[in-house]
């Protein structure tokens, strides 16, 4: 039998998944997104309802200010992380970053963006943030922030001036990804040279987030040649211990790797003209824990 939850924690659960959409989009961290939103319902518990007003608009400037403070300390531990760091990958399948039914969305939640939105500042991510993924007016950002409109508008401006990325990064049919995904597994476990280089991108690069506490590579492997021979060096490992599903990681086909029952890395893939130009692989256990949850729910 279900116990109704208190009507405070029913309507803060009510807004609980945009919330958490939105903590996401602005840290690339699933774990602190989900204590970001934690934060803000502690908060809302211990409010004056009568100063509230409309409680969507307030969890969500409650959750966007939380948000910022955390983006500061990130950004110092990000500098000091080994290797390169990566987002937290989410699978999208199941609706945790809300619908995802056009290029432009699931654009906004894929890993490349999330890379890109590490330029900005955070104030700067949150005005694009709010801005693209929940289409806000320039004024209601404004109040969130505690900005003028103008200001917004010019933080905004300068945002999409910095995340601009080359035409054609929205990837291809969900068919044709999952293709070139099992096509592209199926090569660098047999160590098929003309086949990963049929799939690879000339400029391909490959990222490996292991943060020091598995092995991975320290810096992008970068250009088709390297990156194949990173494959082939590692394809016994491949082949042998690893098992893999297709799975949908940010809003595109990616990978999750397996060994026995452990959850051992995440793969993403960036995609253009029907060829791979970049893999984001979160090897990192600290970043694996939410997608492990979601595939195996206890």
């Amino acid at each position: 039998m279900t116990v109704p939850l208190p009507p405070l924690a029913a309507e803060f659960e009510s807004h609980r998944p945009r919330l958490f959409g939105l903590a996401y989009r602005l840290l690339g961290s699933a774990h602190e997104a989900e204590d970001a939103v934690q934060d803000a319902y502690v908060r809302f518990s211990g409010a004056d309802r009568a100063a509230i007003g409309h409680p969507g608009a307030w969890l969500a400037k409650t959750v966007t200010n939380l948000c910022l403070t955390r983006l500061t300390s990130a950004r110092a531990r990000h500098e000091d992380y080994r290797g390169p760091w990566l987002p937290e990958p989410v699978l999208t399948s199941d609706g945790t970053l809300g619908p995802l039914e056009s290029a432009e969305q699931r654009d906004e939640v894929s890993l490349a963006m999330l890379v890109l939105l590490e330029r900005l500042t955070p104030t700067e991510r949150a005005v694009y943030v709010l801005r693209e993924a929940f289409g806000h007016s320039h004024r209601e950002i404004a109040d969130v922030l505690s900005l003028s409109e103008a200001n917004c508008r010019q933080l905004y401006r300068r945002a999409v001036a910095r995340v601009a990325v080359p035409e054609g990064r929205f990837e291809p049919a969900r068919e044709r990804q999952e293709q070139l995904v099992t096509t592209f597994l199926a090569a660098a476990r047999e160590g098929d040279v003309a086949g990963l280089e049929q799939l690879l991108a000339e400029d391909v690069v490959w990222w490996s987030d292991g943060g020091g506490k598995v092995s991975a590579a320290l810096r992008p492997v970068e250009g088709r040649d390297k990156v194949m021979r990173f494959l082939v060096g590692g394809a016994e490992r491949f082949a042998a211990d690893w098992t893999y599903t297709v799975v949908e990681v940010n809003g595109a086909s990616g990978l999750a790797a397996w060994v026995g029952e452990v959850l051992v890395g995440v793969a993403a893939f960036g995609l253009r003209d029907g060829v791979i130009t970049d893999v984001w692989a979160a090897m990192n256990p600290d970043k694996l824990g939410f997608v492990r949850r979601q595939l195996m729910p206890s």
